[in-house]
């Protein structure tokens, strides 16, 4: 039986088809897919090149409204721990995020 390796990586002998090469950061899966969807074809995998249906662009498009949505649930949750009032909390977590930040 083969040992998984440190940090929750699966080995090359384990079998198993999950492991950390598959999966990207949030925000750069998010960047991603933003381009995809302004190229309307696929930039990486086996699709690359192809263009993409449109259940395919539905997919990266609730993807982005997901990542969107808990941005602003977190800056709202943060403005509200800082003594902010539910009202300029609300403001606040509709507001753009920082480039760079």
């Amino acid at each position: 039986m083969a040992k998984k390796a440190s940090g929750g990586e699966a080995t090359e002998s384990s079998g198993t088809k999950y492991d950390n090469s598959k999966w990207s950061v949030p925000s750069k899966r998010a960047k991603g897919y933003a381009a995809e969807r302004k190229q309307k074809v696929h930039a990486v995998g086996k699709k690359k090149g192809q263009p993409l249906t449109d259940y395919e662009a539905g997919m990266r498009s609730g993807y982005l409204q997901c990542q969107h949505d808990h941005a602003g649930i977190y800056k709202f949750k943060k403005a509200l721990s800082e003594g902010k009032s539910k009202k300029e909390a609300a403001r606040i977590s509709r507001l753009p995020s920082k480039k760079g930040a």
